[in-house]
């Protein structure tokens, strides 16, 4: 907490804050400011509330410091920027960006939040960087709606990939020295991101749907439909990664483009072993580079997943009840900050203490299972559990009573 404690002016949030992250890092089933409020010993969830929406701090500031931190820790030579996107599934049409649309968590239309993040990702480990709330056209075209939901008069629409290149632009621009990137098919198929990782000299492996077009020498065909003028001799069976399981084998194969554009220009395609399954991916690089480094960089992008996943398992990175565009950015930059911190933990562990034999390596989930034994766990006495119990029942019967007048007053 010591890097970002010169974002907050005043003693009160900047302690609010370390109390809040504390809090997310904790094995609380729940995490709001109701139970995260309690956690810290407060009388009430009104400090950190006021932490969220009107305390004056940066959040953009402490994304900032958490990028110098992750990458100071994590950096490495074969370091790949990470983008993806991932919803929250939300009730009603208040909360900011909210609309009914596609989203990977449920897999199906929703209505939903979506954001999209940027993820540093090294043989070291891996963890969010960069974020961005996307706001569809039925809000940036609603000027009222916007107002009422605090976010700036200078926010305009912008694509999913747009904002990923923006996250990336930003990342660059500070310092941070990445080679590749990475990305799915919402990403892969948009040729303005993949023209701006090209003018800022960085490569990319970035999936595309098996119906983008291709350009060979030989002419225009479908990615799908190219892959069947492969010749066997083609394929090669190269591992992707280590998973929990083991390596992660395909056979990949990867095809030449044609393209006036300086640089080496591919289509690399992954098959299955035991299904058949293909995934296609447009490749970049400014000198050409063998196969097994695309390989690896696209099998890096599972990566921000597991950070997706470890984010909100262990750092409550979905968990925000909020409703305005400030509490949106404070909450999600807070909880990557404490995701921050498990990623990094982990990754000084590995390099100070060589694997145990008979062990695993410590896991981020372990980290938080010793964090939480030795340093969070805070005993309150019953007292102020029963404080608690009151004051929930105490704010539940006024909002019970509220609704009963509107229901009166509405027959």
């Amino acid at each position: 907490m010591g890097r970002i404690a010169g974002r907050f002016a005043r003693v009160e949030p900047r302690r609010r804050a370390r109390a809040f992250v504390l809090g997310l890092l904790s094995d609380l089933p729940r995490k709001n400011c109701w139970t995260l409020a309690e956690h810290a010993g407060d009388a009430t969830p009104h400090g950190l509330q006021h932490l969220l929406s009107r305390a004056k701090w940066d959040a953009d500031a402490v994304r900032e410091d958490i990028r110098g931190f992750v990458v100071e820790h994590l950096h490495h030579e074969d370091a790949v920027l990470v983008v993806d996107e991932t919803g929250d599934l939300k009730k009603g049409t208040h909360t900011v960006g909210v609309q009914r649309q596609y989203t990977g968590t449920a897999g199906r239309i929703e209505n939903s939040q979506v954001a999209v993040y940027l993820a540093y990702s090294t043989p070291l480990g891996h963890a969010a960087i960069d974020r961005e709330l996307y706001l569809p056209r039925s809000w940036t075209e609603d000027t009222a709606r916007c107002r009422a939901a605090g976010i700036p008069d200078s926010v305009a629409f912008a694509t999913k990939p747009a904002l990923a290149a923006r996250m990336i632009g930003r990342a660059l621009d500070a310092g941070v020295c990445a080679s590749w990137a990475a990305g799915d098919e919402v990403y892969g198929g948009n040729p303005h991101l993949r023209t701006a990782l090209e003018q800022r000299q960085v490569g990319y492996v970035l999936a595309v749907a098996c119906d983008h077009q291709i350009t060979t020498r030989a002419g225009t065909f479908r990615a799908d439909a190219l892959v069947k003028k492969l010749p066997k001799r083609a394929w090669q069976k190269l591992s992707s990664g280590a998973g929990a399981k083991g390596h992660r084998f395909y056979d990949w194969a990867l095809a030449d483009l044609a393209d006036d554009r300086p640089g080496h220009h591919q289509l690399l395609v992954r098959r299955n072993r035991r299904t058949g399954e293909l995934a296609f991916y447009r490749c970049y690089s400014a000198t050409q580079v063998p196969l097994s480094t695309l390989v690896r960089v696209a099998g890096r992008r599972w990566t921000v997943e597991e950070t997706f996943q470890s984010g909100k398992g262990l750092a409550g990175l979905d968990e925000h009840q909020v409703r305005r565009w400030a509490s949106w950015h404070r909450w999600v930059t807070l909880a990557m900050l404490a995701h921050a911190f498990l990623a990094v933990v982990r990754a000084d562990e590995h390099a100070r203490h060589p694997k145990p034999e008979g062990l695993i390596p410590l896991t981020c989930n372990e980290i938080q299972r010793l964090f939480i034994a030795l340093v969070v766990r805070l005993v309150h006495g019953a007292t102020h559990r029963l404080d608690w119990s009151h004051w929930r029942r105490r704010h539940q019967a006024r909002s019970q009573a509220s609704h009963y007048q509107r229901q009166a007053a509405q027959t």
